[in-house]
């Protein structure tokens, strides 16, 4: 299979791109089975896009036609996970435990549906922790020894779900 220069150039720029900013490809689904018979994405609107920019997760707005007078649910959970390690403050410093811990942050609206069916769905945000938040609140097992955070890693879970229904319409992971 013969590729062209542009096509190889487009590559190695997209895999620039993802090293530089750091950002990872959302998983998204859509699922109109999981709303009201006849819901679909309003003309003009699409799937919620969710970038990561730091701590703080931002999800685009939609508009969804066909919902009649079913409400729906919107939530974004963003997840700090923190491994480190604690150490004993001898002379060597010594690594006495380590950790993997996790703090969320969710944020959610209740949606109502709008004459003619639409559920306009705002656009939403939330801000990780930050390993300096973390560490103000963390103790290791014994109070004389000091944490110290070796990785920290940000997913979140976007969804929207209307009400009577169990699974989510939309679903965004990252």
């Amino acid at each position: 299979m013969k590729l062209s220069l542009r096509r190889v150039l487009t590559l190695f720029a997209a895999i620039l791109f993802v090293l530089v900013t750091g950002m990872t490809a959302a998983h998204a689904v859509t699922n109109f089975a999981n709303a009201p018979q006849g819901a679909h994405y309003a003309r003009g609107a699409a799937e919620p896009v969710c970038t990561l920019n730091g701590l703080t997760v931002t999800c685009t707005g939609t508009q969804i036609a066909g919902v009649g007078n079913t409400n729906a649910t919107v939530e974004l959970t963003v997840t700090s996970t923190f491994t480190g390690v604690c150490h004993n403050p001898g002379t060597n410093n010594k690594v006495v435990d380590p950790f993997t811990e996790s703090e969320t942050t969710t944020t959610s609206a209740q949606l109502t549906s709008t004459k003619n069916g639409r559920l306009i769905v705002p656009a939403q945000s939330a801000t990780g922790t930050s390993s300096e938040q973390f560490l103000a609140d963390f103790s290791c097992p014994n109070p004389n020894w000091t944490p110290e955070v070796t990785g920290t890693a940000i997913s979140y879970e976007y969804t929207l779900t209307f009400a009577g229904f169990t699974e989510p319409a939309i679903q965004i992971t990252g």
